[in-house]
C-alpha cells in the first residue's frame, strides 16, 4: 500500500484538518480515533477508489467535518443508521463520536470490499458500529427497531432517498440527507411521490451543500404535489 504522503502532502492535510476542526470541534478522544481513521482511508485508497482523489487534500473538511456537522442537528441523537456507507461518510465520522457518547451506527454496504474496509476502520479506531453487508432495502425491511436518525450521504436522488428512509422514518427516525447544489429540483421532483416538510439546513463546509431534515414521511395521494419547507438559518 502506498503511503500517505504519496497521496496528499502531510502539510497540506494538516493544514486542512485546522481548519475542519475550527469548523466541527471534537474532543481528544474522538480526534484521535479520527486520526487513525484517516490514515487508514489513505493506505486503502491506493488501491480502492473511496473518495474522490481530487478532495484528498481537503479530506478533512470536504468528508470529515461535513460528516461531523450532522450531530449538531440531532444532539441527543445515540442510535444512527448509514446507508450506503461507503467510504465511512458519515458513518464511521459518527461512529467515532458515539463511541465517547455511548452510542452507536450501524453502517449499511452492499459492496464486499467497501464493507471491508468500514470493518477495519471500525476495528482500527475502537469506533462504536456495526457493519451490515446487505442490500439497502433487504436491511431496512428487516429493523424492527428505528435508530433516532437515519442518514445519507452521495447516494442517490432525493426521491429515491425517501423510498429507502420511509421505513424507518414512519417508525420514528429523523432522516438528515446531505444534498448538493440541486437541492431544490431534487425536493420539487420528490413531491411527485411524497407529502412532505423538509427543513433545508445549509451546510457549513460548503457553501452549495444542503442537508434535508425530514422527520415525517408520507406517500401522496392523487392531486397533491406541493411542498412547504423551511430553511435554518
Amino acid at each position: 500500500m502506498a503511503k500517505a504522503e504519496h497521496l496528499v502532502s502531510p502539510k497540506a492535510l494538516a493544514a486542512d484538518k485546522a481548519a475542519a476542526l475550527r469548523l466541527t470541534p471534537v474532543s481528544r478522544e474522538t480526534e484521535a480515533r479520527l486520526d487513525r481513521y484517516v490514515e487508514l482511508l489513505l493506505q486503502w485508497q491506493a488501491k480502492t477508489n473511496l473518495v474522490a482523489p481530487s478532495t484528498l487534500s481537503t479530506l478533512w473538511t470536504r468528508h470529515i467535518s461535513d460528516s461531523l456537522q450532522l450531530l449538531a442537528l440531532a444532539p441527543h441523537a445515540t442510535t444512527w443508521t448509514d446507508l450506503g456507507s461507503g467510504g465511512g461518510f458519515p458513518g464511521i465520522v459518527l461512529a467515532c463520536v458515539m463511541a465517547e457518547r455511548g452510542g452507536r451506527v450501524d453502517l449499511v454496504e452492499r459492496n464486499a470490499k467497501k464493507a471491508a474496509f468500514l470493518r477495519e476502520a471500525l476495528r482500527v479506531t475502537e469506533a462504536a458500529g456495526t457493519v451490515h453487508l446487505a442490500d439497502i432495502v433487504d436491511y431496512v425491511d428487516s429493523v424492527a427497531r428505528a435508530p433516532d436518525c437515519v442518514t445519507a450521504r452521495a447516494l442517490a436522488p432525493l426521491h429515491v432517498l425517501l423510498e429507502l428512509t420511509a421505513p424507518l422514518v414512519q417508525k420514528g427516525a429523523k432522516a438528515l440527507l446531505l444534498k448538493g447544489q440541486d437541492v431544490e429540483s431534487e425536493l420539487t421532483e420528490a413531491t411527485k411521490y411524497w407529502n412532505i416538510q423538509p427543513v433545508l439546513h445549509p451546510s457549513r463546509t460548503s457553501g452549495q451543500s444542503w442537508i434535508v431534515e425530514i422527520d415525517r414521511l408520507d406517500r401522496r395521494s392523487e392531486g397533491n404535489a406541493a411542498v412547504q419547507y423551511g430553511v435554518s438559518k
